[in-house]
């Protein structure tokens, strides 16, 4: 089964959450909506700023790991590789 990998995001530079899923679209909506209590409902992390695809669940959840491991310069420039404005990318994957 496929998996994603994902980082969430309060603002440009603010809070960053990383997750692994298998649906990508239904979980981000969540963390919008402050659906399930935890972290990102605290921080206020409501956009997605980063994603990337995986053939497997399993590698999904091993990259989400290592990245959660990562320095936060590391992971601002993941996220900038793939968008450097941090725009929230909901609506591209949550409309195909």
């Amino acid at each position: 089964m496929a998996g994603f990998v994902y980082i969430m995001a309060s603002a440009r530079n603010g809070t960053i959450y990383i997750g692994s899923t298998v649906d990508l679209a239904k979980r981000a909506w969540e963390h919008r909506n402050g659906v399930i209590p935890g972290f990102t409902r605290k921080h206020g992390c409501k956009l997605l700023v980063w994603f990337e695809a995986h053939d497997e669940t399993e590698s999904a959840r091993v990259r989400e790991l290592r990245m959660k491991a990562w320095k936060r310069d590391w992971k601002i420039r993941e996220i900038e590789g793939m968008n450097p404005d941090w725009e929230d990318l909901f609506e591209k994957i949550a409309n195909g």
